[in-house]
């Protein structure tokens, strides 16, 4: 096939969010300068005083946006991934014995890697719950209980379809039968209201380079009680040195070593850009952004939409007669338009909705307009014209 001419490069349109949002708030940008400005607040670590302690700062603005504390129980990781690292090898190693844990077809690899690993150890027997539609029902996981099941990990929010999952009956179940439930925030945190004292699971996990609209590098997880989850990791803290065994109190039970204080900065600044801007004024946006991207690639001749409804501002889709990465290639060259291809470290989904050959994906934030989502469905329109089937 052949690529659409161009003579110069068009302005970049950035569809590529659900990843990592950009541009960040100016508000972002100078609070991670600020930061970076002056010696780091660092308590046990430093005789200096007068910065500001992002870490507490940071705890409190969780806590607050999150509806749930002690802001203590905030903890800190490099993201998403390295939470649920920390959370479900943690909780494998509190309970000491196999047992049997539960997971869905909608996760990302950052929570079936970590419990395929411990399959392959023989730590855990593991059931993967598969999706109806595209959430999972109540109904399918309580078929996949048994006496043995002590853990559940599902997401929120599918970064492939963009479906939200109603996790409150889920946690009510788990929590009356004594059964762990982590929640993976990555794709909902910053998009949608969750109010953590009115759920009761054990833990959720959030990044800070999504729609918290943070730098990358930062995330982490709540837990509502510690003692679930055993300490994996031992270093440095900046307090109790003098003893070798590793502090058993909170937060520096699940934290080593020196904090990404700048990551803490923006996370900060990110969550005070969406208090001031509005929660709902920005899921309005983003809801407009997703209607009208959709309504655009429906008329285009040859592109499937694999939900043509998502709660959360992502679109994946693919165009017959063209591979998805030759399709995004060509979108990012010849229209200067990123979005992602491929399986979206997803498989289980793609095996279920394209045959695991993976599809592009478009991701808007509150910072994309609607004239670029019509201008990225023109392009999608050219592409698929020029595309041989």
């Amino acid at each position: 096939m052949q690529h659409p001419p161009h003579d110069a490069q068009p302005p970049l349109i950035y569809l590529n969010n659900a990843a990592t949002t950009w541009p960040k708030p100016d508000e972002v940008l100078e609070e991670v300068a600020g930061c970076l400005r002056l010696p780091l607040h660092e308590p046990g670590r430093t005789t200096g005083s007068g910065s500001r302690d992002y870490p507490s700062a940071a705890r409190e603005a969780l806590a607050a946006f999150f509806h749930a504390g002690p802001p203590e129980h905030f903890i800190f990781t490099q993201n998403a991934t390295d939470a649920l690292n920390i959370l479900i090898h943690g909780f494998r190693k509190r309970i000491g014995m196999p047992f049997h844990a539960i997971t869905t077809g909608l996760e990302h690899n950052s929570v079936l890697r970590p419990l395929t690993a411990l399959e392959q150890e023989g730590a855990i027997s593991l059931s993967v719950v598969p999706f109806q539609d595209i959430t999972v029902s109540l109904a399918a996981l309580k078929q996949a209980i048994c006496p043995e099941t002590r853990l559940v990990v599902m997401t929120h929010g599918s970064n492939v379809l963009g479906s939200v999952q109603d996790i409150r009956p889920i946690a009510e179940y788990l929590h009356a039968n004594d059964i762990f439930f982590i929640v993976d925030g990555a794709q909902t945190a910053g998009h949608l209201p969750v109010d953590l004292s009115d759920i009761p699971l054990g833990a959720f996990v959030f990044t800070g380079h999504k729609a918290l609209f943070g730098i990358p590098g930062i995330g982490g997880f709540f837990i509502a009680d510690p003692d679930a989850v055993a300490i994996t990791r031992q270093g440095g803290t900046g307090t109790d040195s003098h003893t070798l065994a590793h502090p058993f109190g909170m937060p520096m039970r699940f934290e080593t070593g020196t904090h990404n204080y700048p990551g803490m900065a923006s996370l900060c600044a990110g969550i005070r850009f969406i208090t001031s801007t509005g929660l709902d004024a920005i899921g309005k946006k983003n809801q407009d952004l997703t209607r009208t991207f959709i309504r655009e690639l429906r008329t285009i001749r040859g592109v499937t939409i694999y939900n043509e409804q998502p709660d959360l501002p992502v679109v994946s889709f693919d165009i017959a007669g063209i591979e998805n990465h030759e399709a995004g290639f060509i979108m990012a060259r010849a229209y200067n338009i990123i979005t992602r291809t491929g399986l979206h470290c997803a498989p289980l989904v793609h095996e279920r909705i394209d045959g695991g050959n993976g599809c592009v994906r478009a991701s808007f934030s509150y910072f994309n307009t609607c004239d670029e989502c019509r201008a990225a469905a023109d392009a999608i329109r050219e592409v698929a014209a020029s595309a041989d089937r």
